[in-house]
Protein backbone atom coordinates (compact mmCIF):
# COMPACT_ATOMS: atom_id res chain seq x y z
CA UNK A 1 0.00 0.00 0.00
CA UNK A 2 2.85 2.36 0.86
CA UNK A 3 4.62 1.67 -2.40
CA UNK A 4 1.41 2.23 -4.35
CA UNK A 5 0.78 5.58 -2.61
CA UNK A 6 4.30 6.83 -3.28
CA UNK A 7 4.07 5.78 -6.92
CA UNK A 8 0.84 7.71 -7.53
CA UNK A 9 2.34 10.87 -6.01
CA UNK A 10 5.11 11.01 -8.61
CA UNK A 11 4.77 13.47 -11.47
CA UNK A 12 4.10 11.92 -14.89
CA UNK A 13 7.02 11.77 -17.36
CA UNK A 14 7.75 14.95 -19.29
CA UNK A 15 6.14 15.08 -22.76
CA UNK A 16 3.75 12.28 -21.82
CA UNK A 17 0.02 12.71 -22.44
CA UNK A 18 -0.72 12.97 -18.74
CA UNK A 19 1.97 15.63 -18.24
CA UNK A 20 0.62 17.75 -21.10
CA UNK A 21 -2.95 17.43 -19.84
CA UNK A 22 -2.05 18.35 -16.25
CA UNK A 23 0.15 21.30 -17.25
CA UNK A 24 -1.50 22.47 -20.48
CA UNK A 25 -2.45 25.86 -18.99
CA UNK A 26 1.16 26.58 -17.94
CA UNK A 27 2.50 25.42 -21.30
CA UNK A 28 0.01 27.61 -23.15
CA UNK A 29 0.85 30.58 -20.93
CA UNK A 30 4.53 30.22 -21.81
CA UNK A 31 3.75 30.14 -25.53
CA UNK A 32 1.53 33.23 -25.25
CA UNK A 33 4.21 35.01 -23.22
CA UNK A 34 6.72 34.47 -26.03
CA UNK A 35 4.55 36.57 -28.36
CA UNK A 36 4.06 39.29 -25.74
CA UNK A 37 7.78 39.51 -24.96
CA UNK A 38 8.49 39.61 -28.70
CA UNK A 39 6.75 42.99 -28.86
CA UNK A 40 9.48 44.49 -26.66
CA UNK A 41 12.32 43.91 -29.12
CA UNK A 42 12.69 45.66 -32.44
CA UNK A 43 13.86 42.56 -34.30
CA UNK A 44 10.86 40.42 -33.28
CA UNK A 45 8.21 43.13 -32.94
CA UNK A 46 6.90 42.90 -36.55
CA UNK A 47 6.32 39.16 -36.22
CA UNK A 48 4.89 39.31 -32.70
CA UNK A 49 2.50 42.11 -33.64
CA UNK A 50 0.93 39.81 -36.23
CA UNK A 51 -0.33 37.65 -33.38
CA UNK A 52 -1.07 40.17 -30.62
CA UNK A 53 -2.52 43.21 -32.40
CA UNK A 54 -5.37 43.46 -34.88
CA UNK A 55 -4.33 43.52 -38.53
CA UNK A 56 -5.69 45.07 -41.76
CA UNK A 57 -6.21 48.52 -40.30
CA UNK A 58 -7.18 51.49 -42.48
CA UNK A 59 -7.53 55.22 -41.87
CA UNK A 60 -10.66 56.99 -43.05
CA UNK A 61 -10.41 60.76 -43.31
CA UNK A 62 -13.56 62.42 -42.07
CA UNK A 63 -14.50 66.08 -42.28
CA UNK A 64 -12.08 68.82 -41.30
CA UNK A 65 -13.75 69.28 -37.93
CA UNK A 66 -13.39 65.66 -36.84
CA UNK A 67 -10.41 63.39 -36.32
CA UNK A 68 -9.69 60.57 -38.81
CA UNK A 69 -11.24 57.20 -38.05
CA UNK A 70 -9.09 54.12 -37.53
CA UNK A 71 -11.05 51.16 -38.88
CA UNK A 72 -10.29 47.53 -39.71
CA UNK A 73 -11.15 45.08 -42.47
CA UNK A 74 -10.95 41.28 -42.56
CA UNK A 75 -8.06 39.44 -44.18
CA UNK A 76 -5.79 36.41 -44.06
CA UNK A 77 -3.56 37.90 -41.35
CA UNK A 78 -6.46 37.50 -38.93
CA UNK A 79 -5.48 33.83 -38.73
CA UNK A 80 -2.41 34.76 -36.67
CA UNK A 81 -4.41 36.96 -34.31
CA UNK A 82 -7.06 34.28 -33.88
CA UNK A 83 -4.36 31.75 -32.97
CA UNK A 84 -2.98 34.01 -30.23
CA UNK A 85 -6.38 34.60 -28.68
CA UNK A 86 -7.08 30.88 -28.94
CA UNK A 87 -4.19 30.48 -26.49
CA UNK A 88 -5.75 33.12 -24.24
CA UNK A 89 -9.06 31.23 -24.33
CA UNK A 90 -7.32 28.03 -23.22
CA UNK A 91 -5.76 29.89 -20.29
CA UNK A 92 -9.09 31.50 -19.33
CA UNK A 93 -10.78 28.09 -19.56
CA UNK A 94 -8.25 26.61 -17.15
CA UNK A 95 -8.64 29.52 -14.69
CA UNK A 96 -12.43 29.16 -14.57
CA UNK A 97 -12.11 25.39 -14.24
CA UNK A 98 -9.56 25.40 -11.44
CA UNK A 99 -10.71 28.32 -9.31
CA UNK A 100 -14.49 28.05 -9.72
CA UNK A 101 -15.85 24.80 -11.16
CA UNK A 102 -13.48 22.36 -9.45
CA UNK A 103 -14.21 23.90 -6.04
CA UNK A 104 -17.95 23.63 -6.63
CA UNK A 105 -17.57 20.03 -7.79
CA UNK A 106 -15.82 19.06 -4.56
CA UNK A 107 -18.68 20.46 -2.51
CA UNK A 108 -21.45 18.91 -4.62
CA UNK A 109 -19.94 15.38 -4.93
CA UNK A 110 -21.28 14.79 -8.43
CA UNK A 111 -21.03 11.53 -10.35
CA UNK A 112 -18.67 11.22 -13.33
CA UNK A 113 -21.45 11.84 -15.85
CA UNK A 114 -22.80 14.86 -14.00
CA UNK A 115 -19.27 16.08 -13.36
CA UNK A 116 -18.58 16.34 -17.11
CA UNK A 117 -21.93 18.00 -17.81
CA UNK A 118 -21.46 20.41 -14.92
CA UNK A 119 -18.07 21.51 -16.25
CA UNK A 120 -19.45 21.94 -19.76
CA UNK A 121 -22.37 24.06 -18.60
CA UNK A 122 -20.19 26.11 -16.27
CA UNK A 123 -17.74 27.00 -19.04
CA UNK A 124 -20.42 27.72 -21.63
CA UNK A 125 -22.55 29.76 -19.23
CA UNK A 126 -19.57 31.99 -18.45
CA UNK A 127 -18.79 32.50 -22.12
CA UNK A 128 -22.41 33.05 -23.16
CA UNK A 129 -22.97 35.63 -20.44
CA UNK A 130 -19.78 37.58 -21.25
CA UNK A 131 -20.42 37.46 -25.01
CA UNK A 132 -24.09 38.48 -24.68
CA UNK A 133 -23.29 41.48 -22.48
CA UNK A 134 -20.32 42.49 -24.64
CA UNK A 135 -22.31 42.09 -27.85
CA UNK A 136 -25.34 43.99 -26.52
CA UNK A 137 -23.13 46.89 -25.41
CA UNK A 138 -21.44 46.96 -28.82
CA UNK A 139 -24.78 46.92 -30.65
CA UNK A 140 -26.02 49.89 -28.63
CA UNK A 141 -22.78 51.87 -29.02
CA UNK A 142 -22.49 51.21 -32.76
CA UNK A 143 -26.19 51.83 -33.43
CA UNK A 144 -26.88 48.37 -34.84
CA UNK A 145 -30.14 48.18 -32.90
CA UNK A 146 -31.61 50.37 -35.64
CA UNK A 147 -32.99 47.75 -38.03
CA UNK A 148 -32.03 49.75 -41.12
CA UNK A 149 -28.36 49.61 -40.10
CA UNK A 150 -28.36 45.87 -40.80
CA UNK A 151 -28.23 46.48 -44.55
CA UNK A 152 -27.71 50.18 -45.21
CA UNK A 153 -24.25 51.09 -46.49
CA UNK A 154 -23.35 47.55 -47.49
CA UNK A 155 -20.58 46.65 -48.22
CA UNK A 156 -18.39 49.70 -47.48
CA UNK A 157 -19.57 50.61 -43.98
CA UNK A 158 -19.94 46.95 -43.08
CA UNK A 159 -16.48 45.94 -44.30
CA UNK A 160 -14.84 48.82 -42.42
CA UNK A 161 -15.24 47.69 -38.82
CA UNK A 162 -14.38 49.49 -35.64
CA UNK A 163 -11.83 47.95 -33.28
CA UNK A 164 -14.43 46.55 -30.89
CA UNK A 165 -16.52 44.89 -33.64
CA UNK A 166 -13.53 43.15 -35.21
CA UNK A 167 -12.12 42.13 -31.85
CA UNK A 168 -15.50 40.66 -30.88
CA UNK A 169 -15.62 38.37 -33.90
CA UNK A 170 -11.99 37.28 -33.57
CA UNK A 171 -12.60 36.31 -29.95
CA UNK A 172 -15.69 34.36 -31.00
CA UNK A 173 -13.68 32.43 -33.56
CA UNK A 174 -10.86 31.86 -31.09
CA UNK A 175 -13.19 30.53 -28.41
CA UNK A 176 -14.94 27.98 -30.60
CA UNK A 177 -11.60 26.87 -32.06
CA UNK A 178 -10.17 26.36 -28.57
CA UNK A 179 -12.97 23.88 -27.83
CA UNK A 180 -11.27 21.28 -30.04
CA UNK A 181 -7.99 21.00 -28.07
CA UNK A 182 -10.09 21.13 -24.89
CA UNK A 183 -11.62 17.81 -25.89
CA UNK A 184 -8.15 16.35 -25.36
CA UNK A 185 -7.23 18.42 -22.31
CA UNK A 186 -10.49 17.61 -20.50
CA UNK A 187 -10.42 13.91 -21.46
CA UNK A 188 -13.88 14.03 -22.99
CA UNK A 189 -15.41 10.62 -23.64
CA UNK A 190 -16.02 9.47 -27.20
CA UNK A 191 -19.80 9.34 -26.76
CA UNK A 192 -19.82 13.03 -25.76
CA UNK A 193 -17.49 14.24 -28.50
CA UNK A 194 -19.98 14.04 -31.37
CA UNK A 195 -22.41 16.49 -29.80
CA UNK A 196 -19.72 18.96 -28.79
CA UNK A 197 -17.96 18.85 -32.15
CA UNK A 198 -21.27 19.39 -33.94
CA UNK A 199 -22.22 22.62 -32.21
CA UNK A 200 -18.64 23.94 -32.28
CA UNK A 201 -18.45 23.39 -36.03
CA UNK A 202 -21.82 25.10 -36.58
CA UNK A 203 -20.69 28.13 -34.59
CA UNK A 204 -17.42 28.32 -36.52
CA UNK A 205 -19.02 27.96 -39.95
CA UNK A 206 -21.68 30.60 -39.43
CA UNK A 207 -19.50 33.11 -37.53
CA UNK A 208 -16.58 32.78 -39.96
CA UNK A 209 -18.95 33.03 -42.94
CA UNK A 210 -20.62 36.18 -41.62
CA UNK A 211 -17.23 37.73 -40.80
CA UNK A 212 -15.69 36.96 -44.20
CA UNK A 213 -18.75 38.14 -46.16
CA UNK A 214 -19.22 41.36 -44.12
CA UNK A 215 -22.55 40.35 -42.59
CA UNK A 216 -21.23 41.14 -39.13
CA UNK A 217 -24.10 43.37 -38.02
CA UNK A 218 -26.93 40.91 -38.46
CA UNK A 219 -24.67 38.11 -37.19
CA UNK A 220 -23.86 40.00 -33.99
CA UNK A 221 -27.53 40.69 -33.30
CA UNK A 222 -28.43 37.02 -33.82
CA UNK A 223 -25.53 35.88 -31.65
CA UNK A 224 -26.60 38.08 -28.75
CA UNK A 225 -30.15 36.71 -28.89
CA UNK A 226 -28.91 33.13 -29.17
CA UNK A 227 -26.32 33.50 -26.40
CA UNK A 228 -28.92 34.95 -24.04
CA UNK A 229 -31.13 31.87 -24.46
CA UNK A 230 -28.20 29.47 -24.09
CA UNK A 231 -27.10 31.28 -20.93
CA UNK A 232 -30.54 30.65 -19.38
CA UNK A 233 -30.39 26.97 -20.37
CA UNK A 234 -26.96 26.29 -18.87
CA UNK A 235 -27.84 28.28 -15.75
CA UNK A 236 -30.89 26.05 -15.33
CA UNK A 237 -28.73 22.96 -15.81
CA UNK A 238 -26.32 24.07 -13.10
CA UNK A 239 -29.23 24.68 -10.74
CA UNK A 240 -30.54 21.22 -11.60
CA UNK A 241 -27.19 19.63 -10.74
CA UNK A 242 -27.31 21.52 -7.41
CA UNK A 243 -30.47 19.53 -6.53
CA UNK A 244 -32.74 22.56 -6.59
CA UNK A 245 -35.44 20.97 -8.69
CA UNK A 246 -38.19 23.57 -8.33
CA UNK A 247 -35.97 26.52 -9.21
CA UNK A 248 -34.47 24.59 -12.12
CA UNK A 249 -37.94 23.79 -13.41
CA UNK A 250 -38.85 27.48 -13.52
CA UNK A 251 -35.61 28.31 -15.35
CA UNK A 252 -36.26 25.57 -17.90
CA UNK A 253 -39.76 26.97 -18.50
CA UNK A 254 -38.23 30.39 -19.21
CA UNK A 255 -35.75 28.73 -21.56
CA UNK A 256 -38.53 26.91 -23.44
CA UNK A 257 -40.37 30.17 -24.11
CA UNK A 258 -37.24 32.15 -25.03
CA UNK A 259 -35.97 29.38 -27.29
CA UNK A 260 -39.06 29.46 -29.49
CA UNK A 261 -39.16 33.28 -29.56
CA UNK A 262 -35.49 33.58 -30.54
CA UNK A 263 -35.88 31.02 -33.32
CA UNK A 264 -38.74 33.06 -34.76
CA UNK A 265 -36.82 36.30 -34.22
CA UNK A 266 -33.72 34.97 -35.99
CA UNK A 267 -35.75 33.91 -39.02
CA UNK A 268 -37.42 37.33 -39.08
CA UNK A 269 -34.08 39.14 -38.97
CA UNK A 270 -32.72 36.92 -41.75
CA UNK A 271 -35.73 37.58 -43.99
CA UNK A 272 -35.61 41.33 -43.38
CA UNK A 273 -31.87 41.52 -44.06
CA UNK A 274 -31.29 39.09 -46.93
CA UNK A 275 -34.64 39.18 -48.70
CA UNK A 276 -35.79 42.76 -48.20
CA UNK A 277 -32.97 45.05 -47.06
CA UNK A 278 -30.00 43.94 -49.15
CA UNK A 279 -32.20 43.59 -52.21
CA UNK A 280 -32.22 47.39 -52.51
CA UNK A 281 -28.49 47.43 -53.36
CA UNK A 282 -28.21 44.06 -55.09
CA UNK A 283 -25.74 43.48 -57.94
CA UNK A 284 -25.22 40.81 -60.58
CA UNK A 285 -21.85 39.37 -59.53
CA UNK A 286 -19.69 39.03 -56.44
CA UNK A 287 -16.92 41.60 -56.00
CA UNK A 288 -14.29 40.07 -53.73
CA UNK A 289 -12.03 43.14 -53.91
CA UNK A 290 -14.63 45.33 -52.21
CA UNK A 291 -16.13 42.51 -50.16
CA UNK A 292 -19.52 42.75 -51.85
CA UNK A 293 -21.41 39.44 -51.74
CA UNK A 294 -24.80 41.01 -52.30
CA UNK A 295 -26.12 38.94 -55.21
CA UNK A 296 -29.54 37.33 -55.44
CA UNK A 297 -28.21 33.77 -55.43
CA UNK A 298 -25.88 34.44 -52.52
CA UNK A 299 -28.60 36.09 -50.48
CA UNK A 300 -30.88 33.10 -51.05
CA UNK A 301 -28.12 30.74 -49.91
CA UNK A 302 -27.55 32.78 -46.74
CA UNK A 303 -31.26 32.99 -46.00
CA UNK A 304 -31.75 29.29 -46.66
CA UNK A 305 -28.79 28.32 -44.45
CA UNK A 306 -30.06 30.47 -41.58
CA UNK A 307 -33.63 29.17 -41.83
CA UNK A 308 -32.48 25.55 -42.07
CA UNK A 309 -30.33 25.97 -38.97
CA UNK A 310 -33.23 27.44 -37.01
CA UNK A 311 -35.55 24.70 -38.26
CA UNK A 312 -33.03 22.00 -37.27
CA UNK A 313 -32.70 23.45 -33.78
CA UNK A 314 -36.47 23.71 -33.45
CA UNK A 315 -36.89 20.11 -34.60
CA UNK A 316 -34.43 18.86 -31.98
CA UNK A 317 -36.21 20.95 -29.36
CA UNK A 318 -39.65 19.55 -30.22
CA UNK A 319 -38.27 16.01 -30.43
CA UNK A 320 -36.85 16.31 -26.95
CA UNK A 321 -40.07 17.79 -25.54
CA UNK A 322 -42.12 14.92 -26.98
CA UNK A 323 -39.64 12.36 -25.66
CA UNK A 324 -39.70 13.97 -22.24
CA UNK A 325 -43.50 13.88 -22.20
CA UNK A 326 -43.48 10.20 -23.20
CA UNK A 327 -40.91 9.33 -20.52
CA UNK A 328 -42.87 11.16 -17.89
CA UNK A 329 -46.05 9.30 -18.88
CA UNK A 330 -44.31 5.91 -18.76
CA UNK A 331 -42.71 6.77 -15.43
CA UNK A 332 -46.07 7.71 -13.91
CA UNK A 333 -47.69 4.51 -15.15
CA UNK A 334 -44.90 2.39 -13.71
CA UNK A 335 -45.29 4.00 -10.29
CA UNK A 336 -49.07 3.49 -10.33
CA UNK A 337 -48.93 -0.11 -11.57
CA UNK A 338 -49.81 -2.80 -8.94
CA UNK A 339 -46.96 -4.82 -7.48
CA UNK A 340 -46.77 -8.23 -5.90
CA UNK A 341 -45.69 -6.85 -2.53
CA UNK A 342 -47.66 -4.13 -0.86
CA UNK A 343 -45.97 -0.80 -0.28
CA UNK A 344 -42.94 -1.80 -2.31
CA UNK A 345 -42.07 -1.25 -5.95
CA UNK A 346 -40.40 -4.14 -7.70
CA UNK A 347 -36.78 -3.64 -8.70
CA UNK A 348 -37.40 -4.45 -12.36
CA UNK A 349 -40.10 -1.77 -12.60
CA UNK A 350 -37.68 1.01 -11.72
CA UNK A 351 -34.81 -0.32 -13.81
CA UNK A 352 -36.97 -0.60 -16.90
CA UNK A 353 -37.91 3.08 -16.89
CA UNK A 354 -36.46 5.31 -19.63
CA UNK A 355 -33.42 7.22 -18.46
CA UNK A 356 -33.52 11.00 -18.27
CA UNK A 357 -31.31 12.62 -20.89
CA UNK A 358 -28.54 14.13 -18.74
CA UNK A 359 -27.14 16.05 -21.69
CA UNK A 360 -30.17 18.28 -21.91
CA UNK A 361 -31.74 17.45 -18.50
CA UNK A 362 -34.58 19.90 -18.87
CA UNK A 363 -37.25 17.89 -17.11
CA UNK A 364 -35.64 17.70 -13.69
CA UNK A 365 -37.17 14.25 -13.12
CA UNK A 366 -35.48 11.81 -10.83
CA UNK A 367 -36.55 8.35 -9.65
CA UNK A 368 -38.61 8.86 -6.51
CA UNK A 369 -37.90 6.76 -3.49
CA UNK A 370 -40.98 4.78 -2.50
CA UNK A 371 -41.52 4.50 1.23
CA UNK A 372 -41.98 1.02 2.60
Amino acid sequence: MGMRGRKSSKSPPVFSHEFVIQNHADITSCVAMVFVIGLMFQATSPVASLFVTLQHNITVNATDSTEPLFLFTCGLKDIFTTFFYLLICIIAHAVVQEYVLDKLNRKMHLSKVKHSKFNESGQLMTFYFASAVWGADTIIREGFHNINQLWEGYPTSHANMTFIVKFYFLVQLAYWLHCFPELYFQKIKKEEMKGRITYCMLYLIFIAGAYAMNFTRVAMLMLVLHYLVEFVFHLARLIYFADKQEMAGHCFMVFDVLFVLVRLGSITLAVLTFWYGLQQSSQDSIDIATGNFNTKIFRIYCLLATCLLQAWMMWNFLTFQLRRLRERTVYTRKLRSPTKKKGKVQEEDISSLPEVDQNTAQNGLRPRKVKK
